[in-house]
């Protein structure tokens, strides 16, 4: 086992039904990896925003409690309907008032949101008012469950773009609507993801861990794309982050991978290469370790 060299301030997790659809399985095999904590999204076949308060309660959170694992943040679907879509918007507020109680039954701050999918071929700035307009009524959900919205930068939506993304924090201007950092997601729109951390640090608390390349957009192994893992990380680290690093592969065709997609999602993931959903997680655990590891030698040696 590879030695995990984090300072206490900054934990792993992991989007754990990449392992598996069966949430025991997904359980048994971060524990055996040594991780307390994982970010919860496909609970056996299922989505986590269809989950309802009383059947989370009485279904996953005895089995989570059993295994003494917590969870980091949801991964909900929250923001991933179409601007326009005005029935998919009404129903997402319920579902994140669903998702809201669920957080607090675990005493979990933290919910993946998402700044809603543009029609394609049209320009995303003429949907700014909307979009912020749209986001508004879910922050304000947030606060009266005492949530910190966490905002994705995935393609495909208004915030995918630095650029964007900074509007989106200085425009809402709420503790309660934060960032992720995702490095394969921003190599995937065509971003440099170092301007990215220099524009956005300040605005952010949780890192997905993910690489892609952006010759075909696939997602790669942590450390070998060009998201700049390293590079970012040990800034991330030298600028005190206190927070998780959250893996999200994407190596292995999974289950839940259909409802996370616009495209096919083969576009990203080619092929599973031969590898079971618990192996790409290993995978990525391990390389992210290597790279925590020289970080920290790195930091020691300089210091």
């Amino acid at each position: 086992m590879i030695r995990n060299p984090l300072p206490e301030r900054i934990r792993f997790s992991g989007f754990s039904d990449e392992i598996s659809s069966d949430f025991d399985i997904q359980l048994q095999e971060v524990t055996a990896l040594g991780m307390n904590f994982i970010s919860i999204r496909g609970i056996d076949g299922k989505n986590i925003g269809d989950y309802g308060v009383m059947e989370f309660k009485e279904n996953v959170l005895p089995r989570l409690n059993q295994k003494h694992i917590s969870v980091s943040s949801i991964g909900s679907p929250i923001g991933k309907v179409f601007i326009d879509d005005e029935v998919g918007f009404i129903k997402q507020q319920e579902t994140l008032r669903n998702l809201c109680q669920i957080c607090n039954l675990m005493d979990t701050r933290y919910i993946r949101v998402f700044s809603f999918y543009i029609p394609k071929g049209k320009n995303p700035d003429v949907y700014r008012d909307e979009v912020l307009k749209k986001l508004k009524v879910f922050i304000a959900i947030a606060k009266e469950y005492g949530i910190v919205l966490i905002h994705e930068n995935e393609k495909d939506i208004y915030g995918d773009t630095k650029e964007r993304c900074l509007e989106l924090f200085n425009e809402l201007d709420s503790t309660a609507f934060r960032g992720i950092f995702d490095f394969a997601n921003f190599v995937q729109v065509g971003e440099d993801t170092m301007k990215c951390y220099n524009l956005l640090k300040d605005h952010i608390v949780y890192i997905h861990i993910k690489d892609a390349v952006t010759t075909d957009k696939e997602n790669v192994v942590a450390g070998t794309g060009e998201g700049k893992v390293r590079e970012i990380l040990k800034a991330f680290i030298m600028d005190g982050y206190n927070g998780f690093l959250t893996l999200e592969p994407h190596l292995v065709l999974f289950d839940s991978l259909k409802d996370l997609e616009l495209e096919e999602a083969t576009e990203v993931i080619k092929d599973s290469k031969g590898l079971e959903g618990k192996d790409g997680y290993r995978i990525q655990y391990e390389a992210t370790l290597n790279i925590l590891n020289e970080i920290m030698e790195d930091l020691k040696w300089k210091n």
